[in-house]
């Protein structure tokens, strides 16, 4: 029995040699494929805004304070004022100089793909490029909300970030064509079923073979919170990330890894503000929590730009994700910097 028992406590030691050597390779592996990111990282204070920076504030507060305070609630459930987002969305686009394509399209009875319910619309603006007009930069946001959330951050944020955007880049094409995007039934009872207005947009894009080259969601981006422990993350991101919420985050999955460093070099080259990137399996909760999923599923590279919504904003799918909660200046920033990673992707 003695002789018996030493060779395999012998080979349990070396199992457990072995397992302690691999693990420190293992975390460096996905630290260098799923964290490192292109770029030196801010550090440091904010500077003062620019003056085109306090002008676009105070524009993306104006936006959000229409969408999240004047409008209100934009859920299935309060469908009317769907369609007054929708018709604001309309109105700001059309005063920049764009033709406003709606892509109409029915949703069925709470959840279905389609088929004899509402309709909803996605809305489209396009800057045409001059020397690789095929190739197609995508900007995308959407402009529903969750069940009796207001949608400050969710997503009247983003919807500003890209009207903003369009208005940057209005009358000055680029080599590559920019779609501004705004999709409806991002949120639920449409979430992750074919109803959702990114779903009909990106096989419609597929269907007529479109050469979408980035698709950019840009989903939460206003909230922001300076205190230790004000950040969480799923497993196992929780282990490479810190736990102040004051940056911006890029996300994609590991097909749109490329992408997601050309996106954050370009905004790390020229934005002075802390940011943190992640390609990761689309497994990994909140990975394709957003409308650049749509783009996945028809193969398309796609990343998401976030605040990481309900892992820092704890009024995340609440009446109280109201206009007051919103940081506009380091949203000014952000926006500021995305204007930088559209002139990079749109002029590769």
């Amino acid at each position: 029995m003695g002789l018996a028992i030493v060779p395999h406590t012998r080979w349990g030691k070396i199992r457990m040699i072995v397992l302690a050597s691999i693990l420190p390779l293992l975390f460096l592996v996905i630290w260098l494929f799923t964290v490192k990111m292109p770029g030196p990282a801010f550090t440091g204070g904010l500077a003062p805004l620019t003056p085109e920076q306090d002008l676009l504030r105070a524009s993306l507060e104006r936006h959000v304070a229409v969408l999240a305070r004047e409008i209100g609630v934009r859920s299935d459930d309060a469908y009317p004022n769907v369609e007054r987002a929708a018709a604001y969305i309309d109105s700001v686009l059309r005063s920049l100089g764009y033709a406003v394509v709606s892509q109409e399209f029915s949703a069925g009875d709470r959840g279905g793909g389609g088929g004899g319910g509402r309709t909803y619309r996605n809305l489209e603006a396009t800057l045409a490029g001059t020397t690789r007009r095929q190739e197609v930069v995508v900007l995308g946001a959407h402009y529903d909300t969750a069940e009796e959330a207001h949608g400050a951050d969710d997503n009247a944020s983003g919807v500003a970030g890209v009207l903003e955007l369009a208005r940057i880049f209005a009358r000055t094409p680029q080599a590559r064509t920019v779609r501004f995007v705004f999709f409806p039934n991002e949120e639920p009872p449409w979430f992750a079923t074919g109803g959702m207005g990114s779903r009909h947009y990106a096989a419609a894009a597929r269907a007529r073979a479109d050469k979408i080259a980035a698709m950019l969601s840009i989903e939460s981006i206003g909230y922001y919170d300076t205190q230790q422990g004000s950040q969480r993350y799923p497993f196992p991101l929780n282990l490479a990330y810190p736990d102040v919420g004051d940056f911006i985050g890029f996300v994609s999955n590991l097909r749109s890894r490329a992408l997601l460093h050309r996106a954050f070099a370009a905004f790390r080259a020229h934005a002075r503000f802390p940011t943190q990137g992640a390609a990761a399996p689309a497994w990994v909760p909140g990975v394709w929590w957003s409308d650049h999923w749509s783009f996945w599923l028809e193969g398309y590279p796609a990343i998401m730009i976030t605040d990481t919504a309900p892992y820092r904003n704890p009024f995340y799918h609440t009446p109280a994700d109201t206009p007051d909660k919103l940081d506009y200046a380091r949203t000014a920033r952000v926006v500021d910097g995305l204007a930088h990673v559209v002139r990079a992707l749109a002029n590769p």
